[in-house]
């Protein structure tokens, strides 16, 4: 009985969400008002916890809680606010 109680309880364990972080090509990104469109499209994705553009090399870095949200969401939201973007480098 104690064995079929521990494995009840490992079962209902919560699963825990790490921080990723990931490098994200945004190349139509052509001025200074677009990191500001691509870091208000991406902080309205849930589990976002920041955003870093470099407009010179046109990439976005995001941080985010990867139980909350995907990279294909993250590039979703990009897209969907007229800058698509590709995953260059993910991060644990």
């Amino acid at each position: 009985m104690k064995h079929l109680l521990a494995i009840a309880l490992l079962a209902s364990a919560p699963v825990w969400a790490a921080q990723q972080s990931v490098t994200l090509s945004v190349p139509d990104m052509s001025c200074a008002s677009c990191p500001i469109t691509v870091k208000a499209a991406l902080s309205k994705v849930p589990g976002v916890a920041s955003v870093k553009s470099d407009l010179a090399k046109r990439q976005t870095t995001v941080a985010f809680d990867d139980a909350k949200t995907d990279v294909a969401a993250l590039s979703k939201a990009t897209g969907a606010a007229g800058y698509p973007s590709t995953p260059v480098k993910v991060a644990k």
